[in-house]
């Protein structure tokens, strides 16, 4: 049963609560972020205004969580076709980079969900950092057995906060997808180097 702010939800509360982050996602895809307004979304969720305030404080915070759906289903698709490499380093660099190409095919929506978790917002903070942690597990399934785990923790945490900058640098249409690849192919090289994954 889904929780939020620390209150189980029932399973009708969780479904109403589902279509509307769904209804985000579809109106952030279709126009960006500022076509997504809560009016747009209730209704084409088919709550009332109201409801929607009942789970998410502000348009930031359902767009951030919004973000989590789009991250859990990738990493649900990472766990059906798990990372491809001979290396650590190389099954990382494939999981960054189908996200990657997750957000190319969708960049209105990925663009409005970035703004929002940059937006200042508390709530979206919160859930900005719950998508910062599935990230980090979807890269620790890339390393093998035998890694340290203290060593894994401290990569996959330091490689998430490459990501998410670079990516704040894509969503403000300062650099393009490619560049972002090249900078966390970077990063990933040198926090892990074929001799040092298993300390």
């Amino acid at each position: 049963m889904t929780t939020f702010e620390g209150s189980a939800l029932t399973e009708r509360q969780a479904a109403r609560r589902q279509r509307v982050v769904l209804a985000a996602l579809e109106l952030a895809a279709e126009g960006g972020y500022d076509a997504v307004q809560m009016r747009d979304v209730a209704t084409r969720a088919g709550v009332a205004l109201g409801t929607i305030y009942r789970y998410f404080t502000s348009k930031d915070h359902l767009l951030a969580a919004a973000m989590i759906e789009w991250v859990e289903d990738l990493e649900r698709q990472v766990g059906r076709r798990p990372p491809r490499g001979d290396t650590p380093a190389e099954r990382v660099t494939d999981v960054l980079g189908r996200a990657l190409r997750a957000l190319g095919s969708s960049p209105d929506l990925a663009a409005a969900v970035i703004a929002a978790q940059t937006s200042g917002d508390q709530a979206a903070g919160v859930e900005q950092a719950r998508t910062t942690a599935v990230m980090i597990r979807m890269l620790a399934g890339a390393f093998p057995a035998g890694t340290d785990p203290e060593v894994r923790a401290d990569v996959t945490r330091v490689l998430g906060h490459v990501w998410f900058s670079c990516l704040i640098v894509w969503a403000n249409g300062i650099r393009d997808l490619d560049w972002v690849s090249d900078e966390v192919c970077v990063a990933t090289r040198l926090l892990i180097p074929d001799d040092s994954t298993t300390r």
